[in-house]
């Protein structure tokens, strides 16, 4: 898939698009779930730094098996941009697993979610044609308010999850940036050095981190197995893949819409694995970050 000189024009949403958005967001709202399996035998960078040889790996074989890296090179003037995704993704990918240490699968499954509200009031600033209309504006002030409600029961339990909370809201926000500086760059760069660029980057990163600052074992188990494999081979691998395909033929504020499901996937998960509780707030904080992102879409 060779890199293009112009952007391809984006197009409605169609039956295609629609099945591939939420299949991939079934599996990025169970993903909670499964990270706070990982964390369970292996510390946040290092089971990042599993999760990424992993996926990276099923990246690699896929470029090979499609005949995507015939010619494969890096201009210099792609350096730049590509190492700045690659820091995006570990950034947010670190904070994320080091936030879900400290609070629970259900308040990763909505607060990160809130990525898509995020992603439409940057799109604004960032994408061309992209507006913050008044009724977009009402739905990220929805949201965000079922996120003031799940911050508000945390202040009345004493804060538990408060800091986790807090670290995973700064993980979605730096997830919305990563989603808009992908849907610019699909247009112009061969998808598969962006994919590869994050993979090489992320694995760079976390082994690092890991090595200063993990000294505890690993335990290798069936359920740290079972996380890796669900991480490396299907959100790391799949849906990456198919993350970055949608990126390049549909508008990220009308993906948003069918991303919407992710937080009720996650919740329901989160319950079915862990046995949290849906208590009111989870409730309506998930019910308000659904109701925001359906009113952001056009």
């Amino acid at each position: 898939m060779p890199a293009s000189d112009s952007p391809t024009p984006y197009r409605a949403i169609d039956l295609r698009g629609a099945a591939g958005a939420l299949l991939a967001s079934l599996f990025w709202g169970v993903n909670p779930v499964a990270i706070k399996a990982g964390l369970e035998d292996a510390p946040p960078f290092r089971l990042a730094a599993l999760r990424f040889i992993l996926g990276g790996t099923v990246i690699l074989v896929w470029a090979a098996g499609t005949g995507r890296l015939r010619g494969f090179r890096i201009a210099p003037d792609e350096w730049r941009p590509l190492g700045v995704l690659g820091l995006l993704l570990a950034v947010q990918m670190g904070t994320m697993n080091v936030a879900t240490t400290m609070t629970t699968a259900a308040h990763v499954a909505i607060i990160l979610n809130l990525y898509a509200v995020q992603t439409v009031v940057l799109a604004h600033f960032m994408i061309p044609g992209d507006r913050l209309s008044l009724r977009r504006l009402a739905g990220v002030l929805v949201a965000f308010g079922g996120i003031v409600i799940l911050f508000g029961r945390g202040f009345s339990l004493g804060g538990p999850t408060l800091v986790g909370d807090a670290i995973m809201f700064v993980s979605a926000l730096i997830l919305a940036e990563r989603t808009i500086y992908l849907a610019r760059a699909v247009q112009r760069q061969d998808p598969v050095k962006l994919l590869l660029a994050q993979a090489v980057v992320g694995i760079v990163v976390f082994l690092l981190l890991s090595a200063i600052f993990e000294p505890a074992a690993t335990r290798w188990t069936g359920r740290l197995a079972g996380a890796i494999a669900f991480q490396g081979f299907v959100v790391t691998g799949f849906n990456f893949i198919v993350n970055l395909w949608l990126l390049k033929h549909y508008r990220p504020s009308a993906l948003s819409a069918l991303f919407l499901t992710q937080p009720i996937f996650g919740v329901v998960a989160a319950a079915i694995v862990w046995g949290e509780p849906l208590t009111d707030d989870v409730v309506v904080a998930t019910l308000a970050v659904i109701v925001g992102i359906a009113l952001t879409q056009r």
